[in-house]
């Protein structure tokens, strides 16, 4: 039996590289539940106005914040900067897109009152957003080697619970069409069951937004002490499912609110990073991926309406 060990670190431990400006709030909103109270009192006033931030001193800073120079400083590298001034100069810059027409249309937060069509647009806002801001925090080193490693797998057991099960099931299907060994499991006694069998050459995959469900960090753990390679799919860098994780793929999610969970935009951004690992693969596998695409198509041909309905035909 395969056993492996893996260096844990957190934003306290070491800066993650620099975000460029336009990722700033995605980073923010991904690390701020790990980052300590006061950190998160600076990094929620600049990402909530970065262009009144960017002209404020350090000093300026710690006390608009109610904290301290020192905390400034650190709020600066835990986000992945070496400092305060480089900072300001990525709010200053963020500042600046918003101001040339990125900046929000309409406000995200959903009345009970509200009349469906805003409820539509304030919908479409947010989701569009948390995709761009998924793509735009994206590792693509992590990408690269996730797709690799799952094109080359010898089996691929995916994890999730909820509404991450629906998006595991999306993985499962869609690299089964392509000619891979893909299992979504939703039990979690199953999963545990079926992570057991892994071994080195096969890959697992946790998805969870949280990072900390047990019944997908159990299965992950005992994949990884198997030997097999780990993938966590999270919207918390540091959370508790990345300690069992060879590679780990960030998403964004919206602000949750009484009417909006989490959940909803969480999926949303869980998806894009399925598909880009599903086009990535089939990519490298395109000599097998086209022919198991076209079989899998004609198939299921059969099944498919070939008259409109109501036609007399």
């Amino acid at each position: 039996m395969s056993q492996k060990t893996k260096e844990t670190s957190s934003p306290v431990n070491g800066p993650a590289p620099a975000p460029p400006p336009h990722a700033l709030r995605a980073r923010i909103r991904s690390l701020g539940p790990s980052l300590p109270r006061s950190v998160q009192a600076v990094a929620e006033a600049v990402a909530a106005d970065p262009a009144a931030c960017a002209r404020l001193t350090v000093s300026a800073l710690a006390e608009h914040t109610g904290t301290s120079e020192a905390t400034v400083v650190r709020t600066a590298r835990l986000l992945g900067y070496p400092g305060y001034r480089d900072l300001r100069l990525a709010l200053a810059a963020l500042a600046a897109q918003q101001e040339s027409g990125t900046a929000p249309a309409v406000t995200v937060d959903i009345a009970v009152d509200d009349p469906l069509a805003d409820v539509v647009a304030k919908l479409a806002h947010e989701e569009a957003q948390t995709l761009t801001d998924t793509a735009a925090a994206l590792d693509l080193t992590q990408l690269a080697a996730a797709v690799t490693a799952l094109a080359t797998a010898r089996r691929i057991d995916i994890y999730g619970v909820g509404a991450s099960a629906l998006v595991g099931q999306d993985l499962a299907q869609k690299l089964l069409r392509i000619g891979l060994l893909a299992h979504a499991h939703s039990d979690p006694h199953l999963a545990v069951t079926g992570a057991v069998q892994l071994r080195p050459g096969d890959v697992a995959v946790a998805i969870t937004h949280s990072g900390t469900t047990g019944d997908v960090i159990e299965p992950l753990r005992v994949a990884f002490e198997r030997g097999a390679t780990t993938l966590a799919l999270t919207g918390r860098p540091t959370s508790p499912v990345t300690r069992h994780a060879d590679l780990v793929l960030t998403t964004s999610a919206a602000r949750e609110t009484h009417l909006r969970p989490a959940a909803m935009s969480s999926r949303t951004s869980q998806l894009l990073v399925v598909d880009c690992l599903f086009v990535g693969i089939a990519q490298q596998t395109y000599e097998t991926a086209a022919p198991a695409l076209t079989a899998s198509y004609e198939a299921l041909a059969h099944r498919r309406t070939r008259h409109p309905p109501g036609s007399h035909r």
